[in-house]
């Protein structure tokens, strides 16, 4: 259920986490009373790689170089958002702090109380080299780097039951034809093209994600991202709106997506069960599968890009999805130096094993050669690979935009896929949103 409740709580409390309220710059730097700093942490199964890090660092030459340490804090999933905006505007804030980048810090950002790291990477071989560019841009605001990664990363992936495609002699679709020829043959057969969990609304914003950048590239959304809310004018996001309701109308999802739900387990079972030959999703369905249809997972499940769309801009390498989480660190800290010699720690090869170990594929630069540790060697190995070779990264839309934004345009996105709105009065609304 883990991986159920991870994604949903990325789509669904990003207003609660960086709402401007309370947010301010009064109070002095955070950490203990000794002057050992606190870092705040998403507290789920995931936390005990970051305590572990924690614990190596406190011992280590750096801590003994800087003279400080870090005290971990587990904040419950439930509580975080919550606790750290109370936490920022107080006497007691963390020195660093867990995030999803982009829209997720804006508020904090505008208050001035996050670092602006941009020039502390590029002067660190450690910190600059370390990292997968596309990961480390994904996170930005305004081209400003202010975030380290230190979990796995989560791009969408295009899955597909092997069994079914080889019976109806179909191949992974490569391009938007190949992808409609494949629909149509499902169709025939009576199998419902795609899986998608339509209830949860999340599920159906990944496929404007991709059209919109395999259609016009990922400048499109940057200029959203960047604060400029014209940009949902570009003739990308009209395009895309359009094909998503040729797809609907088609039948391309069936006729009842808008009741199946992902958090519930329904639309990875219609995949599982031959319901349904292909789903987009998060790289978290691979587990999801793992744990409720093993023998599917291991033996069926297949998985490739999202193809290209004929005439458009966007590489078929460019990824869209949850990049990864980032340690951000608060500008009123009393101990600067010792922060980022631990986010330095999250370059190395040791705490990239221990994220490996755990399930996760990290965004680490080195780390495919680590990769045979993976519970999933190869699906890990598609996964760097397919985030490595990326030339654009983008993050999911509900997490980079304004968090006020974030549920009126995910109301908009399920109107236009229920058909309740029309592709032009789609983008009118999102061009509405500040």
């Amino acid at each position: 259920m883990e991986t159920y409740s991870r994604r949903w709580f990325l789509g669904a409390s990003t207003t609660a986490l960086v709402s401007a309220a309370g947010l301010t710059a009064c109070g002095s730097g955070g950490g203990g009373s000794d002057g050992t700093l606190t870092a705040f942490v998403y507290g789920d199964d995931a936390a005990k790689v970051q305590a572990k890090a924690v614990s190596r660092f406190n011992s280590s030459a750096a801590a003994r170089e800087t003279k400080g340490s870090l005290r971990l804090e587990k904040v419950p999933g439930a509580e975080y958002p919550a606790k750290l905006r109370t936490a920022m505007g107080s006497p007691n804030a963390p020195d660093v702090f867990f995030n999803w980048g982009g829209g997720s810090i804006k508020a904090y950002r505008e208050a001035g109380q996050i670092l602006d790291l941009t020039g502390v990477i590029a002067g660190d071989p450690v910190l600059k080299g370390g990292f997968l560019p596309s990961v480390l841009d994904a996170g930005a605001l305004g081209g400003r780097k202010y975030g380290i990664p230190m979990r796995g990363m989560q791009p969408v992936i295009l899955f597909y039951n092997k069994t079914l495609f080889a019976e109806h002699g179909l191949k992974p679709p490569a391009t938007w034809d190949q992808l409609l020829d494949n629909n149509a043959r499902l169709k025939k057969a009576g199998i419902t093209p795609f899986a998608l969990g339509g209830a949860d609304i999340w599920p159906e914003l990944m496929w404007l994600e991709y059209l919109v950048d395999r259609i016009g590239g990922p400048k499109v959304f940057d200029r959203v991202k960047n604060g400029d809310p014209a940009g949902w004018g570009d003739p990308a996001v009209l395009k895309a709106a359009r094909t998503v309701r040729e797809l609907v109308d088609d039948g391309a999802f069936g006729k009842g997506f808008s009741s199946v739900a992902y958090t519930n387990g329904g639309a990875p079972a219609a995949l599982a069960t031959g319901k349904a030959a292909m789903h987009l999703m998060g790289s978290w369905e691979y587990s999801t599968q793992l744990g409720k249809f093993p023998d599917f997972a291991r033996k069926q499940l297949g998985w490739c890009p999202f193809p290209t769309f004929d005439g458009g801009a966007g590489d078929i390498r460019n990824v869209v999805g949850n990049p990864t989480n980032y340690w951000s660190v608060n500008t009123r800290t009393r101990d600067k130096d010792t922060a980022l010699a631990f986010l330095r720690t999250c370059a190395s090869d040791t705490y990239a094993r221990e994220l490996i170990v755990n399930g996760d594929v990290p965004a680490t630069a080195g780390a495919d050669k680590l990769l045979d540790a993976s519970p999933s060697p190869g699906f890990a190995r598609f996964q760097y690979r397919m985030v490595r070779e990326a030339p654009a990264f983008t993050l999911s839309w509900d997490q980079a935009v304004d968090p006020d934004a974030a549920t009126p345009m995910l109301t908009e996105v399920n109107k236009l896929f229920v058909g309740k709105s029309s592709p032009e009065r789609f983008v009118a609304a999102l061009k509405e949103l500040k």
